[in-house]
């Protein structure tokens, strides 16, 4: 089977397992009693509905209107694929959805009409206007997408942005913008060559006037050659650009001596001699997708110095439109702009190109394993994946609105809009994509203790996709690759090693030799080391010593306590610890929790709590969070004397004392680390201040196993974990029954820990 074809499963099945699709609607409000119920429906729901009907703006008062966006699409233009057709173009309309939502807190109705004509498609959207708060046009052709965005914008008084369009302007623009000022080049001056004349091309063009470039420097060609005002194919929206040039007419004419090439048409169509004949210090925006009009290589290889952007993740500068729509939206949604007018796409871009200039967090450096990311050549626009976007976008556009008399509604304390769009995501909450993105960054060797097991291999089938690491599977080859030909998982390539074939014999006594040097005076014989080490975990664990592999995941099959055994045994602690803990990251809407010590201490004392703060505070400090730290007790700060509320209460004195920079505070109850609110009131002295805790230290095993049990439960929270602390190298051991997602996020955490401990 084919790499593509399985793909395609993963696909299929990625949309159909579960409840089939990307999206659901969840009700806001309690719905447990009657009551309840005749709150939501008949017949408390009449006064709402009598409310809107004599005040028609209370409707953002009291349905989701003001947070709710239609995603609408005919399918005419989806993605690479072309005209599909509305219900074939659902899932990438759903996929939207999902970017609104994680990005921005937005939710979405997508809508896919039977609707080919543009006056069909208008007037069907112009129906739906009380339903929406804001419109996202999405992958309809060219030029009717611009018939319709013009219409309904004439028409609607809410905001409308047909994303194909006007999203990579304006991330284009911000990459312009910091790419001019880098080669010291003023944007009325330069020379622009443009490849495509669609949506996207057009609109680009459009915003770089608006930004002060001159028509006169463009030249633009289509599939027919050089748009001039000699040609009588053009359509309405393309022919305002056309050139008055009569002499150029191939694109490699044009090429010679432009400062900055902008391509939104067809793979491979820039060569580098056309590249290498451009002025000093040339830009190459090449944004086809998936095949840039040149490769970022062959680029750089003619030309040092270049500044390239491609629409590819592989590479610098990526022009990504997720940059741009969800806080665009955002912002217009919470003034309740009457439409999405230039001034705000202007300052989405001049706010991109802004936010490139300033110091970038630490958690998008641990992102793409780098030291520092700066402003530069190849950093012009931000990473996708910093959590300021959300602020720094939606509040400039919120501001454009405002300024540009096209928002009903003002913001009048921007510190507090700047607080609730924080609060939205919990800009934390994305720490396991950066995670998933250090580990891709320098992949390394995972052994796989238990790799006769369809969950194990699933995993690892995801992980070689995802380059997270390189695997190393441990059992019987015939038997992996039965299940693997059942199953259709293609791991070609992976290294599959029977530990109990003959030929490993010398592996195996190598092993026994060893386990037996480190165990002889703890009870083992010799008989007994070579009996262990042929047991998957102990030989993964004797892999990872001996420097065979570079990290171990055991444990999908074994008990806890026998599958942390040989990593106790083999691998031992770090210098200086006294004691291994566990560790679970739950993902929660507030942002990651980090629990401790939830698998392996029973009943820590006070000198065991602190040595397990410690670990659990520097592990959150490796995933770059500091430590906000809340010993729990069932007491608050003295208000009872038991054993545990005693302990806690010492062993926080104790750990302020010896680490002041980190927040530490305790003993508490749980509620206590979240309510800041009720803290700060009655407790106004506790460190903590006005910060909630992400870290909590519990006073047992027992307490922390049923906390984050019934968390992940009752709320439905991910989790990962358990993360062991302490050890030398690193060894996960997976719970029973772990899903093939939990794996995965377990490998990345190993490979992270690997390039740390590197």
């Amino acid at each position: 089977m084919s790499i593509s074809s399985i793909l395609k499963q993963d696909a299929l099945a990625y949309h159909s397992e579960g409840k089939p699709g990307k999206i659901e609607v969840k009700p806001t409000k309690s719905t447990a009693t009657q009551r309840d119920l005749s709150l939501a429906y008949s017949p408390g729901v009449a006064e709402p509905c009598l409310e809107i009907a004599a005040f028609p703006e209370k409707v953002y008062q009291y349905t989701a209107k003001g947070n709710l966006v239609g995603v609408i699409s005919n399918g005419t233009a989806v993605l690479g694929l072309g005209n599909i057709g509305p219900e074939a173009s659902k899932p990438v309309m759903e996929g939207k959805g999902v970017l609104f939502k994680i990005f921005a807190d937005i939710d979405v109705f997508d809508l896919e009409l039977n609707c080919m004509e543009p006056n069909d498609f208008v007037e069907t959207v112009v129906r739906l206007e009380p339903t929406f708060g804001g419109i996202n046009l999405e992958d309809i052709k060219s030029p009717e997408c611009f018939e319709i965005e013009e219409k309904l914008k004439k028409r609607l008084k809410i905001p409308i942005m047909h994303d194909d369009q006007h999203g990579t302007a304006i991330i284009s623009s911000a990459a312009l913008i910091n790419a001019l000022e880098i080669v010291g080049k003023q944007i009325d001056q330069a020379r622009f060559v443009v490849s495509g004349a669609g949506a996207a091309a057009i609109s680009c063009v459009k915003l770089y006037l608006q930004l002060g470039a001159k028509i006169e420097n463009f030249l633009i060609f289509d599939k027919d050659g050089l748009v001039s005002k000699a040609r009588t194919d053009l359509n309405p929206y393309v022919s305002p650009l056309a050139c008055d040039a009569q002499e150029k007419r191939t694109l490699a004419e044009a090429m010679k001596g432009a400062d900055v090439f902008l391509g939104l048409s067809v793979g491979n169509i820039l060569s580098p001699d056309m590249v290498a004949t451009m002025a000093k210090d040339p830009i190459v925006f090449a944004m086809a997708n998936p095949t840039p009009e040149i490769g970022y290589e062959e680029a750089k290889a003619v030309r040092e110095d270049l500044i390239m952007a491609t629409g590819r993740s592989d590479y610098p500068n990526q022009v990504n439109n997720v940059l741009g729509f969800p806080f665009i939206f955002r912002g217009a949604l919470d003034v309740r702009a009457s439409e999405i007018n230039d001034e705000m796409k202007l300052a989405a871009a001049k706010a991109l190109a802004c936010l490139a200039k300033k110091p970038v967090p630490d958690i998008v450096n641990l992102a793409y394993n780098e030291k520092s990311i700066s402003f530069g050549p190849e950093y012009i626009i931000p990473k996708p994946v910093d959590p300021r976007l959300i602020t720094t976008v939606s509040m400039a556009v919120a501001k454009a609105a405002m300024d540009s008399g096209v928002a009903t509604v003002q913001i009048k304390n921007w510190d507090e809009y700047e607080h609730q769009l924080a609060k939205r995501l919990g800009l934390d909450n994305q720490v396991m994509k950066f995670i998933l993105k250090r580990a891709k960054s320098n992949p390394k060797r995972i052994v796989f203790a238990d790799a006769q097991n369809l969950k194990v291999l699933k995993a690892v089938r995801e992980v070689l996709d995802e380059g997270i690491a390189k695997p190393i599977l441990l059992g019987n080859q015939a038997k992996i690759q039965a299940i693997c030909e059942e199953h259709h998982i293609d791991l070609q390539g992976t290294e599959i090693l029977d530990f109990k074939h003959p030929d490993s014999e010398p592996l195996l006594k190598e092993f026994a030799d060893l386990f037996y040097e480190k165990r002889k005076r703890r009870g083992y014989t010799r008989w007994e080391a070579e009996k262990q080490v042929r047991k998957s975990n102990y030989f993964a664990a004797m892999m990872l010593e001996t420097q065979r592999a570079d990290g171990v995941i055991s444990g999908l099959t074994k008990n806890y306590p026998e599958a942390i055994r040989p990593a106790l045994q083999i691998i031992g602690k770090k210098p200086g610890v006294k004691k291994v803990a566990g560790m679970y990251l739950l993902l929660s809407k507030k942002g990651p929790l980090f629990f401790s010590d939830t698998t392996i201490n029973f009943q820590p004392d006070v000198e065991d709590i602190v040595e397990i703060t410690r670990l659990t505070g520097e592990a959150v400090e490796r995933f770059n969070l500091q430590p906000r730290i809340a010993l729990l007790s069932y007491s608050n700060f003295g208000s009872a004397d038991g054993d545990d509320a005693i302990k806690m209460r010492e062993a926080t004195h104790i750990l302020q004392k010896k680490y002041p920079k980190w927040l530490i505070e305790g003993e508490m109850q749980a509620h206590l680390a979240f309510d800041k609110e009720l803290r700060q009131q009655n407790y106004p002295f506790a460190t903590l201040g006005n910060e909630t805790a992400n870290t909590l230290i519990f006073p047992n095993l027992s307490a922390a196993n049923i906390a984050y049990n019934l968390l992940k439960e009752a709320a439905e929270i991910e989790y990962i974990g358990p993360i062991l602390l302490g050890l030398r190298k690193p060894v996960h051991v997976l719970q029973l029954g772990a899903s093939v997602r939990e794996i995965v996020n377990m490998v990345a955490i190993a490979v992270v820990e690997a390039q740390t401990t590197e």
